[in-house]
Parts: structure tokens; C-alpha cells; sequence
């Protein structure tokens, strides 16, 4: 059985509908592929009112950003870039090429091998997600990704020094000062200045993400990401404040972000609901957070702890925080997650900022059937095939010969019998007259 607390209010998504989003995202795209650099100035212009003579950085500009950047602030960048450069080696280093003689004569083998080219968009707005630079460029360069053009908006001419900081010491090769979806599309299809990419990463407003799924196919990308979404599942040894804490850290993301608890507690879930109540008075952000609490926020109670991993599988939320008496009977008991977060040390917020785990994950329920970001994202894992020997050729030859024939695919077969003729000196059956066979 399970009980609401409090219910999410089940508003409609803040901001304008779909169906315009993408009609707008839809014109743009179209405007940038026929018009290029002339189309991506006019809507720079029109909505972050910034045209610079070149929106490129030269590393004069970069080198003046990073000096007006606090010392802290760059040795703070650098610790957290080599957090996220240290877990994403050791992804690289799970993986591994291999070839292998599966019968004699016939070699198979797997490469996994960077892509050539990345765009990664790390927002400005209402919060400059340094961290995205980190989770973007650094994790592209540790896969070996040979160029990656990074763009952030610069509202007003006013610049990101901080961003252009991390994007420039994560090892992007290439800094644009362009937002939005003209950024998004310059980097997929191209223009006069800027060359096209292979693959776009990176989160953004509802128009970028639009943006991004418009582009798909075309382009490879990271995710389809959605607002940001949090879950806890706690039992009765959860710390209510610590809980409230950690629900307002995300639902102040944006208004229409999901806070969900799942506790076995009744007694907690009346104490996080008063502790949200109070924490939001002092908030600095608690227009936004607040808004998210109201209309997507919820608290279930369970009668156990299985009843709640398997409600909390059912959410598939992005972030998942277990604050039990043993937190990691969550790695056995749950399948569907972004990222887990065991404990009452670990937050959420450690992940999105500091900790090296990626903080670019699946959400509105994509968590089912695939993770975040990560090195192997940037790889393309390919394979190769020889025969090194007539007689393999030929035994494969006479199974291709039947296998083919069994789908109608008489070309196919045809490929086959020619191996196995050749292998023994003779002429297909079929092979015209006066042929070279």
C-alpha cells in the first residue's frame, strides 16, 4: 500500500507549449542550414542582444577571461576537472579492443574509436553550469575526441569569464560565445565560420533540448534531457532536515522539476513536509524551488523498504539518494536510476557539482532503458572481420550459400559460392559463360 503526504499537483510544464517550442526550434534550424553566420548573428542579436565582430574567442580573449577569474575559483575548477577526468579514465580503461580467432581462419575484433568531432553547450542563464563544462569537455578529451567546439551565451556582450575558464581547461579546442538554439544548430550543421560537429552534449532550456532532438539522426547526441528530478526513498533513521535539504537543492533547478520522498516513516514524511515549509522561507531561490515543491513535489509512505525500491523503479528518476540503515541494499534491490546517491554523506548536489560522476543523465523515465553520460558515449565501438585462410572461407561460403537461399537473397548466396569455388578451384554453377571465374 502506499499513502501521499502530499500529491504533485500535476501542473502543465512552466513556459510556452510544445507545439510552439518546436515550431519555433523548427523555423530556426531552417533559417541557420539556408542563411548560416547571416541567420545566427540576426537571432544572437534578437535574443541575447550580443554581436560581436567575431563570436569566436582568440586565446588572447581566453587568457584576459581567465585572469579576471578569483584564484579559488580556477584552483576550484581544476580540482573538480581532474575528479571528473580521474572516473572517466577509469570508464576508458573497462573498455577494451580485442580481436580473437572464434574458429580457425576467421579473426573477429572491436575497436572503440572516438568520434571525430563534439559540439558541447553549457548554458548561461539563470545558472552558469560550470559543471557542465566539466562533464562535457573534459569526459570528450579523456574518449580522445580530436576537436571540441564549446558554446555559452554571453547576454548583453557580458561576458562568462567563469565559463570560458572551465570550457578552455576542460580542453575545449574551439570557444563560441553563442546561446540558444542557433548555437546548438551552428555546431550540427555548420556555417561560413564554424565548422560542423559529429555529436551535441550538453543541457539547455526547452528550446536547446528541442533543438537537439530536431538534430538527432543527424548528428549523434548526449540525451533527450528534461527538467531535473530528484528521489528519495528513506526509512525511519532518515535526518528530516538533511532530507529537506536535499529536495529543495534540486527543486531549485527550475519550476517544473520533480522532489519526490518514499519513506517506510509516517512520522518522517509529516517532518520533511513541515521541514521543506521552513527552509523555503529563507531560501534565495524559493520562487523557483518553491514553484517545483508546489506543483511536483511529493512525499509516499510504504509498508516496507521493497514496496519502496520497487515504487522508486517505477519513478526511474534521474537522481536517487537512499537515506536507510543500509543504503546499499539499494545497488541490489534497484535497477531503474540515473545515479545513485548512497547515504546521508553523499547529496546529490555532490554529484551535479564536484564528486566525478557525470551530472548529464537520463530523465522522464529514459533512466528505464539507458544511463547517463559517460566516455563511452564519445566512442564508436566498431568491429572487423578477415579470413585468413581458403579453407575457412570456403566452409562459411556453404553456409552462406543456404543461409542466403533460405531468405531469397540469391545475390548473398551467390557471394558465398563464389568463396567456396574459389577455394577449390571450380566455377559456381550460375557464373555465365565466358566470365573471369
Amino acid at each position: 500500500m502506499k499513502k501521499y503526504v502530499k500529491q504533485s499537483a500535476g501542473s502543465a510544464v512552466v513556459g510556452p507549449s510544445s507545439e510552439s517550442v518546436r515550431a519555433t526550434v523548427e523555423a530556426v534550424i531552417a533559417d541557420i542550414r539556408a542563411r548560416g553566420d547571416e541567420a545566427v548573428r540576426e537571432y544572437s542579436e534578437k535574443f541575447d542582444q550580443f554581436s560581436p565582430a567575431s563570436f569566436r574567442l582568440g586565446q588572447d580573449d581566453i587568457d584576459a577571461a581567465i585572469a579576471r577569474v578569483p584564484e579559488q575559483t580556477l584552483a576550484d575548477i581544476r580540482t573538480v576537472q581532474e575528479n571528473v577526468r580521474r572516473f572517466a579514465e577509469l570508464q576508458r580503461a573497462s573498455l577494451r579492443d580485442f580481436e580473437a580467432e572464434v574458429t580457425p581462419g576467421v579473426l573477429l575484433g572491436q575497436r572503440n574509436v572516438p568520434v571525430d568531432a563534439v559540439g558541447a553547450y553549457v548554458p548561461g542563464g539563470r545558472y552558469p553550469l560550470l559543471a557542465s563544462a566539466h562533464m562535457t569537455i573534459t569526459t570528450a578529451k579523456v574518449a580522445g575526441v580530436k576537436r571540441v567546439a564549446a558554446c555559452t551565451p554571453a547576454p548583453g556582450g557580458n561576458l562568462p569569464d567563469a565559463s570560458i575558464a572551465a570550457m578552455h581547461l576542460a580542453g575545449a579546442d574551439e570557444i563560441y560565445l553563442l546561446g540558444g538554439v542557433q548555437a546548438v544548430t551552428a555546431l550540427a550543421v555548420g556555417t561560413e565560420t564554424i565548422e560542423p560537429t559529429d555529436m551535441l552534449v550538453g543541457p539547455g532550456n526547452a528550446f536547446v533540448a528541442e533543438a537537439k532532438r530536431q538534430l538527432f539522426g543527424e548528428v549523434g547526441i548526449d540525451l533527450f534531457a528534461g527538467p531535473t528530478e530528484v528521489l528519495i526513498v528513506a526509512d525511519e533513521t532518515a535526518d528530516a532536515f538533511l532530507t529537506a535539504v536535499d529536495l529543495l537543492s534540486q527543486a531549485e533547478h527550475g519550476p517544473d522539476s520533480p522532489a519526490v520522498l518514499i519513506t517506510t516513516s509516517d512520522t518522517l514524511a509529516h517532518d520533511v513536509l513541515a521541514e521543506v515549509d521552513r527552509q523555503l522561507q529563507n531560501l534565495p531561490t524559493r520562487e523557483v524551488a518553491g514553484a517545483a515543491w508546489r506543483d511536483h513535489g511529493e512525499i509516499v509512505v510504504v509498508d516496507s523498504l521493497t514496496e519502496a525500491y520497487a515504487l522508486a523503479d517505477e519513478f526511474a528518476s534521474e537522481h536517487v539518494q537512499i537515506f536507510t540503515r543500509d543504503p546499499r541494499e539499494a545497488l541490489r534491490a534497484m535497477t531503474s536510476y540515473g545515479a545513485l546517491f548512497l547515504g546521508e554523506n553523499t547529496c546529490v548536489s555532490f554529484g551535479d557539482k564536484v564528486i566525478g560522476t557525470n551530472h548529464v543523465l537520463p530523465t522522464r523515465l529514459a533512466a528505464r532503458y539507458t544511463g547517463g553520460l559517460w566516455v563511452g558515449k564519445y566512442l564508436k565501438t566498431v568491429t572487423y572481420q578477415e579470413i585468413a585462410t581458403l579453407d575457412a572461407s570456403a566452409e562459411l561460403g556453404e553456409l552462406l550459400g543456404r543461409a542466403a537461399r533460405a531468405e531469397n537473397f540469391e545475390g548473398h548466396a551467390r557471394s558465398g559460392d563464389a568463396r567456396v569455388a574459389r577455394a577449390r578451384g571450380t566455377r559456381p554453377d550460375w557464373a555465365p559463360k565466358g566470365g573471369t571465374a
